[in-house]
C-alpha cells in the first residue's frame, strides 16, 4: 500500500475515533412520540419538561437552568394538515399543580433571571485590588439556540424548541398552548393542554 494511503486511512480512522467520542447531538422526536401529546385540527403537539439530568445535558451541555427556577420545555409541532400554520403568535402558559399560572418567559430574557454576582476582588502582590469576573451561567448560547423560533409551518413539517418558565416542575401541572392561527384565513386554532409528565 503506497504510503500516501497509508496516511489517508490513519487519518480517516482518527477522525472516525473521535466523531464517536462525541457527544449525540440533541434531536427533538415526532410530536406524537412524546407520552404527553395532544391533536386537534390535524396538528399534533407534544410537550416535555427537561428535568433529568441527562437530558438536560444533552440539549443544554454544563447548563442546567433548573438550578436557576428555570424550568425548560421542549415543545414539537407536527402540521399535518393542507393548510400552513402561523406561529408567530404562540403564547404558551404554565400551570402548576397548585393552579398558579406562569407565561412563558422570552429566550433572550432568561440570561437576565440569575443576578448579577458581586465580583470577586483579591489583592494583588503590590496591593492593589484585581477584579476576577464571573461567567452568567445563563447567558449559554444553548439557551437562545435551542428556543422555540418557527413562524410558519407549512404542511407536513414539524418545528421543535425550548419555552422556559419561571417555575419548578409540580405534580398535576400542564401547558396551555394557543395563539395558532391558519395562515391562508387567519382563523385560530382550538387551544391545547397538555399535562407535564
Amino acid at each position: 500500500m503506497p504510503f500516501v494511503f497509508k496516511r489517508l486511512a490513519l487519518l480517516l480512522s482518527i477522525s472516525a475515533c473521535v466523531a464517536a467520542d462525541k457527544e449525540t447531538p440533541f434531536r427533538a422526536g415526532p410530536a406524537a412520540s412524546y407520552p404527553s401529546h395532544q391533536s386537534n385540527a390535524q396538528i399534533t403537539i407534544g410537550a416535555e419538561p427537561y428535568v433529568m439530568l441527562e437530558k438536560v445535558k444533552l440539549a443544554f451541555g454544563k447548563v442546567d437552568p433548573n438550578q436557576f427556577g428555570v424550568l425548560p420545555v421542549l415543545i414539537v409541532i407536527q402540521n399535518d394538515s393542507d393548510k400552513s400554520i402561523r406561529l408567530d403568535r404562540i403564547k404558551l402558559e404554565y400551570v402548576g399543580g397548585d393552579r398558579q399560572h406562569v407565561d412563558a418567559t422570552p429566550a433572550r430574557d432568561v440570561r437576565y433571571l440569575k443576578g448579577t454576582d458581586r465580583p470577586n476582588v483579591i489583592t494583588g502582590p503590590m496591593g492593589k485590588p484585581k477584579i476576577l469576573k464571573t461567567k452568567n451561567p445563563l447567558n449559554a448560547w444553548e439557551i437562545e439556540g435551542r428556543a422555540f423560533s418557527a413562524q410558519i409551518l407549512p404542511p407536513g413539517q414539524s418545528a421543535s424548541g425550548f419555552f422556559y418558565f419561571q417555575a419548578a416542575l409540580q405534580h398535576g401541572a400542564s401547558v396551555y398552548i394557543n395563539g395558532l392561527y391558519e395562515a391562508g384565513t387567519g382563523k385560530e386554532i382550538f387551544y391545547f393542554e397538555l399535562p407535564l409528565q
